[in-house]
C-alpha cells in the first residue's frame, strides 16, 4: 500500500512529508548532513535570523533539566547580510524546504529583514518569532498581546509575498486569541509552541544556572503543554498549524496531528539523536502502513 505523507501548508508550501526541524536546533542543515538526508525532511528551518549580526548572550546559557533543557542562548547569528551572501548559495539546491527564522528587536527589523529575504526566490516561506523582546514596549515580547502579535505580523505582510509563519509564544493567558489575530492580519500558517519560560537554579553556588536567570525550556518536559494548545489553537483558526515541543518520536508527532497540526517541528530531540527526524518520517509511513491509512491527513484533528 503507497502511503501519502505529504502536506499542504497553504500559500505555496507543500510538504513532501510533515517533518520539518525547529529553527535554532538544526543550524543551517548542514552541520547535520552526516547523519541525515536532508531531501527526506519535509524542510528544515534555519537558525533565527536577524537584521545585525548578534553575539548572544553570555555563558552559561543551557543547562539541563528534568525532561528537557533551558536555554538562553539569544539568537546568536551573523546577520540577515551574511546568510544572503553566504549560506543562500548553499541552500539551493536542496528539495526540501528551505524556511527562514525572522527575529528583530523592533518593528522595522522584522520587515527590513522580510525585504531582504523577499528577492531569494529558493525560499518559500519564513517563520517569524514574536516572541522577541520589543525594545519600545519595555522589552515585553511582541507576541503576549494580540494586537502587539497582529502588528508585527500585518508590518511584514506587506514586506513578504510568500508563507508567513508566525512562531506563537506559550507565555501568553490564551494563546488562541494570539493565533487568531495573526491570522486576521495575514498569517497563512501558526507554529507552536515556542519555549516555556523557566529557571533553574544551582544550589550549590547559591546562583542561577544560566547567565540571564530565565530562558527557554523546551524538551518532553512540555509536550502536554504543546499538544494541549495546539487542540485548542486548531479549533479556532482556518490556517494550518505547526506542532512542536518536545517531539522525540513517531508516537509524539501523531499527538501533535491527531490534535489539528497539518505539519509538526522537532527542535530539542535533535541534540540528542541527530537522525532522529529520519526515524519520525519512517515512523509516520509504518503507522500509517500498519493501521491502513493511506493519507496521513486522514489522521488530522481527528480528537
Amino acid at each position: 500500500m503507497a502511503i501519502n505523507l505529504g502536506v499542504d501548508l497553504g500559500a505555496g508550501l507543500k510538504l513532501e512529508n510533515p517533518v520539518l526541524t525547529a529553527s535554532g536546533t538544526f543550524g543551517y542543515g548542514h552541520e547535520y548532513a552526516d547523519f541525515v538526508n536532508l531531501d527526506r525532511l519535509g524542510g528544515f528551518i534555519v537558525k533565527g535570523t536577524t537584521l545585525e549580526p548578534r553575539q548572544g548572550n553570555p555563558s552559561p546559557r543551557m543547562v539541563e533539566t528534568p525532561s528537557g533543557m533551558i536555554n538562553a542562548v539569544g539568537l546568536q547569528n551573523k546577520g540577515v547580510d551574511y546568510f544572503i551572501d553566504h549560506i543562500y548559495p548553499t541552500l539551493t539546491d536542496f528539495r526540501s524546504e528551505v524556511i527562514v527564522n525572522v527575529s528583530g528587536a523592533r518593528l522595522a527589523d522584522y520587515v527590513a529583514v522580510a525585504e531582504k529575504l523577499a528577492p531569494l526566490d529558493k525560499i518559500h516561506a519564513i517563520e517569524v518569532n514574536i516572541s522577541c523582546p520589543n525594545v519600545k514596549a519595555g522589552g515585553m515580547a511582541f507576541g503576549t498581546t494580540p494586537s502587539g502579535a497582529a502588528e508585527v505580523t500585518a508590518a511584514i505582510r506587506k514586506a513578504w509575498p510568500r508563507h508567513l509563519m508566525v512562531k506563537l509564544s506559550p507565555n501568553v493567558t490564551d494563546i488562541t486569541e494570539i493565533a487568531v489575530a495573526v491570522e486576521s492580519a495575514g498569517a497563512d500558517s501558526v507554529s507552536l509552541i515556542n519555549t516555556l519560560l523557566g529557571m533553574a537554579i544551582d544550589v550549590e553556588r547559591r546562583r542561577p544556572c544560566i547567565s540571564t536567570v530565565t530562558g527557554g525550556l523546551s524538551g518532553p518536559a512540555v509536550r502536554p503543554v504543546a499538544v494541549r494548545m495546539v487542540w485548542q489553537v486548531a479549533k479556532k483558526v482556518n490556517i494550518p498549524v505547526v506542532g512542536l515541543g518536545g517531539i522525540t518520536d513517531a508516537s509524539d508527532a501523531l499527538q501533535f496531528i491527531m490534535a489539528g497540526a497539518t505539519a509538526v517541528q522537532v527542535g530539542t530531540a535533535n541534540f540528542i539523536d541527530p537522525a532522529v527526524t529520519m526515524k519520525i518520517v519512517d515512523g509516520l509511513e509504518d503507522y500509517c502502513r500498519r493501521h491502513g491509512f493511506e493519507d496521513i491527513n486522514a489522521l488530522r484533528g481527528i480528537i
